[in-house]
């Protein structure tokens, strides 16, 4: 639905023209799509809303592939920007390498410091804003990245841990701040190489432990590549850690996994191939068909073909699923969270939040950012909201953002691997 909507700018009012999107339940305005929609990190603008669809895509090879991993240090005082009416601040720094981000029943925060193979435990709020206690529960994991909480609801026994090459559970109970035993191995053996993370989810019953595991390569093909068996999948075990089976295959590199509390779907964010140019393959990010195929490696974003398969699978290309939400190329979308708060206003009940890390596959970055995808009904339209973004005045990049989270305080908090730092974000407007 078009929209006129008149704007105050410059000591006056100046009439524009937007876009309303239908079925969106009334929270999708000033809409930018097609091609205008592809955008660099250093124009990103909190509160404006874009829309990518599989028509909007360039024809691969259109700019050469590009090399690009600058990133500045944050200068002093720095916040990252939110929309109107919304404050940040800084939670917690001196980090070693904040990734993961997730909160126990009773409120307190976990985080995988990845490098370090700890896990953190981060409690409370004090009057300046700062945490009350940050305690390591668990050291001595490779890789760590996933953590979940075992069974679902306000008492859980176990932590899950995904590590590079396992999943491992530690004995908890609530309000535990030290692993109370020793980490039990339920997955002795993930494949390595390549993409690292694994995060971990339960299915809304409990009755379902899924494993993201992103590809080895950037488009190897399975058929001639053993080392990708059971990559570029989410992979389904019992919470025992039995193997089950593929859940959903095709999915280059499934970062972040969460469960819709109102839907019990399964939703992902995606780190797509390369080397295709700068506006190829956009990220993405989903709810998760079981049994799904996504596309990865021999097709794209639907039926487009990547050309470096040419002619490969030609049955598969009517069996590949779009994703709800197509993001910028190369932003790296990680970690996602859906707001269940009550903190925010009431437009942002049941929305997702996922961290944009920024590329390094793009002439000019594109990422560094936190992204809002309003949802109605626990469905998402296609489009997104710059929400969180981390600029500095000349518009260089200077976070990298991975996690998202919210407080038990409805607060949203976000963990940044290059200021090694978590922000908090919360709404102080009318």
């Amino acid at each position: 639905m078009n929209k006129l909507r008149w704007i105050f700018a410059g000591g006056g009012f100046l009439l524009v023209f937007g876009m309303m999107l239908e079925g969106d339940g009334g929270k999708i305005a000033n809409l930018i799509t097609g091609k205008n929609a592809f955008i660099d990190a250093k124009d990103l603008k909190p509160g404006t809303f874009r829309k990518i669809t599989a028509a909007d895509l360039p024809k691969p090879f259109e700019t050469e592939s590009a090399r690009n991993t600058a990133i500045a240090a944050r200068p002093p005082g720095a916040l990252p920007a939110a929309p109107a009416g919304f404050k940040v601040e800084l939670y917690l720094d001196d980090l070693k390498n904040p990734r993961q981000i997730r909160v126990a029943p009773n409120g307190d925060f976990f985080v995988t410091e990845t490098r370090a193979g700890e896990i953190l435990v981060v409690r409370g709020r004090t009057p300046d804003g700062k945490p009350q206690q940050v305690e390591t529960f668990a050291t001595g994991q490779k890789g760590a990245f996933g953590l979940n909480f075992y069974p679902p609801g306000p008492n859980p026994q176990w932590v899950y841990v995904g590590n590079t090459a396992s999943v491992v559970r530690f004995p908890y109970k609530k309000g535990d701040l030290k692993a109370s035993g020793p980490a039990e191995v339920l997955i002795p053996e993930l494949p390595t190489g390549g993409h690292s993370t694994r995060d971990v989810v339960f299915s809304k019953d409990g009755k379902q432990m899924l494993v993201a595991v992103g590809s080895g390569s950037n488009v190897d093909d399975p058929d001639t590549h053993p080392s990708e068996t059971h990559r570029a999948n989410i992979l389904e075990y019992t919470p025992e850690g039995k193997f089950v089976g593929v859940y959903a295959s095709g999915i280059r590199n499934p970062v972040g996994l969460g469960v819709n509390p109102e839907t019990g779907e399964v939703w992902c964010s995606v780190n797509e191939r390369d080397a295709l140019g700068d506006n190829l393959v956009p990220d993405y990010i989903t709810h998760v068909q079981p049994g799904g195929f996504y596309g990865w490696p021999w097709f794209y974003i639907g039926g487009h073909q990547d050309p470096r398969l040419e002619g490969k699978h030609p049955e598969l290309k009517d069996k590949v699923l779009i994703p709800d939400v197509l993001m910028q190329p190369h932003n790296a979308s990680l970690g996602l969270t859906f707001y269940d708060g009550k903190q925010f206003p009431e437009e942002y009940r049941g929305d997702l939040f996922a961290a944009e890390h920024g590329s390094w596959n793009r002439a000019h970055q594109s990422g560094h950012e936190v992204v809002r995808v309003p949802l109605d009904k626990g469905h998402a339209s296609g489009a997104y909201e710059d929400f969180l973004t981390f600029l500095g005045p000349d518009g260089q990049a200077w976070g990298r953002p991975v996690g998202v989270a919210v407080g038990a305080d409805g607060a949203l908090y976000v963990t940044d691997d290059s200021s090694r730092a978590i922000w908090r974000v919360s709404y102080v407007g009318k």
